[in-house]
């Protein structure tokens, strides 16, 4: 399920309405709750949230071009994805998620390296994602992200 869209107003637009809601939702408690620092736009055709380049001017390593990104959200074909790239690269980011998701959910994780996917929009938990969101600041991301690439 692509969805081409140059802000994330237009994004959410173009989405059924379940997904409308969920993505919305997953928007706001994100926005409540990320550092300060983090941009929100479109990349990669999903709604993100990137360090800018005014930030951190080297960009992401595998196109410079584009501002490092932290987190996105997007409606894939059976399900809602948020990518949170600090759960990949930060073991104990990680092994907290892991341990505090069944705390707000009553259905199993279900979890790739950095995408967390949600088939039943009325089952997210949105509070556990507003936590997971405020974990990692700008900064924290950058120093984490460059002590990963070094290796």
């Amino acid at each position: 399920m692509r969805i081409l869209a140059n802000t994330p107003d237009e994004y959410i637009d173009q989405l059924p309405h379940d997904r409308q809601q969920a993505i919305s939702r997953l928007r706001s408690v994100i926005q409540e709750n990320l550092p300060e620092g983090f941009e929100e736009r479109i990349q990669y055709d999903m709604i993100s949230y990137v360090v800018p380049h005014a930030t951190y001017p080297g960009g992401y390593h595998c196109d410079p071009k584009q501002p490092l990104p932290f987190l996105s959200i997007a409606s894939q074909k059976n399900f809602v994805a948020l990518y949170h790239m600090g759960i990949y690269s930060d073991q104990k980011l990680l092994d907290w998620f892991v341990a505090e998701y069944p705390k707000h959910c009553s259905t199993r994780l279900d979890m790739g390296k950095s995408c967390i996917r949600f088939k039943k929009m009325d089952q997210i938990p949105y509070s556990v994602i507003g936590q997971l969101a405020k974990q990692m600041t700008p900064e924290e991301w950058i120093s984490l992200y460059e002590s990963r690439l070094k290796r």
